[in-house]
């Protein structure tokens, strides 16, 4: 299995699909299918029956799985970016930078 370059949590730039140049925050992530869930971005429409839970059922919208390879980074400046990993020489951690700007992501 492939290290990813995004996580959980990051903001990415959609470049390719129905919705491509849209920008969301990531919910989840599935490494085994290198799908994630971006919130705002695919929209499926679900039917749901009644339940104890939501006792009207109806038509639910939420967000389905896009494939990471059609999702690229956001950078703290806003620019969409490429995902470079090198070692912090102050916490000698890898941490994982920006290869537009040179800085690292947090």
């Amino acid at each position: 299995m492939a290290k990813l370059r995004i996580k959980k949590g990051d903001t990415v730039k959609v470049i390719a699909g129905d919705d491509k140049g849209k920008q969301g925050r990531i919910l989840s992530l599935d490494k085994t299918t290198l799908r994630a869930i971006v919130e705002g971005i695919n929209m499926a429409t679900k039917h749901t029956k009644p339940t104890a839970k939501n006792t009207k059922g109806g038509i639910v919208h939420q967000e389905a799985s896009v494939h990471i390879s059609n999702l690229m980074l956001v950078d703290a400046a806003g620019n969409v970016t490429r995902v470079g990993r090198r070692i912090d020489e102050a916490t000698n951690k890898i941490v994982r930078y920006s290869k537009k700007s040179g800085e690292a992501i947090k």
